[in-house]
């Protein structure tokens, strides 16, 4: 017998105001039968997102692919000093650096810019 499978419809709502409002609306939320959640924003983990993202994009995916930025820079031929100014928004990444670091780590240029 076939089961549905299909996933219920959810939203998510943020509220920002005065802390006595926000804690009026979740009263009045979970009388109403909705539920809260523990999510984080990612930016409240990492402040440097809000800032840098693709320097925090580029030392992740490094990090994940377990290369040094002395290997990338190689890889790339792109200064290893340049590499950790740009990981820590010093200095902009840039197009084309974008496309030399995408083409080596294998994912979208984009993602950097």
């Amino acid at each position: 017998m076939l089961v549905h499978t299909k996933k219920p419809h959810t939203e998510t709502i943020r509220f920002t105001g005065p802390a006595a409002a926000i804690d009026r609306l979740r009263e009045l939320a979970r009388a109403a039968g909705f539920a809260e959640s523990d999510t984080i924003p990612a930016v409240e983990i990492n402040p440097a997102l809000a800032t840098n993202p693709g320097g925090v994009y580029l030392k992740g995916i490094r990090y994940r692919d377990n290369i040094t930025q002395e290997q990338l820079a190689e890889m790339t031929g792109i200064h290893r000093r340049h590499i950790s100014e740009m990981e820590n928004g010093r200095r902009p990444i840039g197009k084309e650096n974008a496309k030399k670091l995408a083409r080596v780590l294998e994912c979208d240029y984009r993602s950097f810019l």
